[in-house]
């Protein structure tokens, strides 16, 4: 527990027996995609597989095709932004809420929403549990209503789960009266009943000139720091033409709206970057490349980072959000400045035995991945703590 009163270790205590007490419980997630969608399933199957009466209530389109069994589903449409369906969505979450138990809520709008249905904390109110997911970025108008929304859930949930320390804090810093580092265990590796030279033959052809090979697999958004990629580029490659530094190639695995305004800097500087599109099969290309490079102005627990720990390869990350929960000392931690991240590349670039002491320390980081266990502890906890 840090001298702040936020428990940012990530690693929970000794878990309650799962069969103790039966709970009703109802999860609830508003518009939600990867790795949010991802936990949200995991939430509901864990607790539903302990015994719990689990319902999960979302909008129809996170639920196709959402495997949440032994749990049921049921549509409830929360939209991304304020509308005239969050009236009808507090009512029915208020009706739900006085069977449930406790009512565990994902992101800041399901969270909000929740936190409004229930009312304030009072003895006997359904226990809620808010995780928040993502950090509110856009314009003054964006991040005034989002600063509102967490402090209405600060107020009135029981508990936090946070997916950064940054985000813990600032929770604690708002009110709440308890708070956790959001356990987000890591995805099961695909394991191949042989090896596909397909996808090997793929991932190569991914760096078609010569040279070292860079890597970053991210959807091409603001969040993702794209302008500090191709900056940080543009110094490694005016590196490589006064021979200070071997040539490379940085393939950019992803799509995205920001994808044209790069390209038209890549074509106009004749940067050294490769832009893939989106690919399915980033674990090969991983392991193809000589360090998997992460530029993101933010980052909850990056299901990237998971997957490249888990590749053996050298890990260049800025530091930023819950990054460093996730690498667990298995990435070069950098500020999320341009001159900052070339620099840390081209040590690794140019000197062979730094890059295998941090491919080794990413082989070492990928063992003290959380698992699915890691999560129903902390799941458990949650759901059976009285107040």
């Amino acid at each position: 527990m840090s001298p702040n009163g936020v428990d940012s270790k990530n690693e929970p205590g000794a878990p309650q027996s799962p069969h103790a007490v039966r709970r009703r419980i109802l999860q609830v997630c508003g518009s939600a995609a990867g790795g949010v969608r991802a936990h949200l399933a995991d939430c509901a199957r864990l607790l539903a597989a302990d015994g719990h009466d689990v319902i999960v209530e979302a909008p129809a389109a996170v639920l196709d095709t959402l495997d949440v069994e032994p749990a049921r589903a049921e549509a409830l449409e929360i939209g991304p932004r304020p509308s005239l369906n969050d009236s009808l969505a507090v009512a029915r979450l208020r009706r739900l809420g006085r069977r449930a138990d406790v009512l565990h809520a994902h992101g800041l709008r399901a969270g909000a929403l929740a936190a409004l249905a229930l009312g304030r904390r009072r003895r006997g109110r359904t226990r809620l549990v808010v995780t928040l997911h993502n950090l509110t970025v856009g314009g003054r108008l964006t991040t005034l209503v989002g600063d509102r929304l967490e402090r209405l859930i600060a107020r009135r949930a029981d508990l936090v789960l946070a997916v950064s320390p940054d985000l813990a804090e600032r929770a604690q810093d708002l009110g709440a009266p308890h708070v956790e580092v959001a356990i987000i265990p890591a995805v099961s590796p695909q394991q191949p009943a042989e090896p596909s030279t397909s996808d090997a033959a793929a991932a190569e052809d991914a760096w078609p000139r010569s040279g070292a090979r860079l890597l970053t697999v991210a959807r091409l958004a603001p969040q993702k720091g794209l302008p500090l990629l191709l900056e940080a580029a543009a110094i490694l490659s005016r590196e490589v033409d006064a021979g200070r530094l071997t040539a490379f190639t940085w393939a950019l695995a992803g799509d995205g709206p920001g994808r044209e305004q790069a390209a038209e800097r890549i074509a106009a500087e004749q940067l050294p970057v490769t832009l893939l599109g989106r690919r399915t099969d980033a674990p090969a290309l991983m392991e193809a490349a000589d360090v998997v490079v992460q530029t993101s102005l933010w980052e909850g627990q990056p299901l990237t980072i998971q997957e490249a720990l888990r590749s053996d390869t050298a890990i260049v990350a800025t530091d930023v959000g819950g990054t460093a929960v996730t690498a667990r000392g298995g990435a070069v931690l950098v500020a999320p400045q341009a001159q900052a991240i070339a620099e840390a590349l081209g040590t690794l670039l140019s000197d062979p035995e730094a890059r295998s002491r941090a491919a080794e320390r990413a082989h070492e980081a990928a063992g003290r991945l959380p698992g699915l266990e890691d999560l129903a502890v902390q799941l458990r906890q949650a759901a059976l703590a009285q107040d």
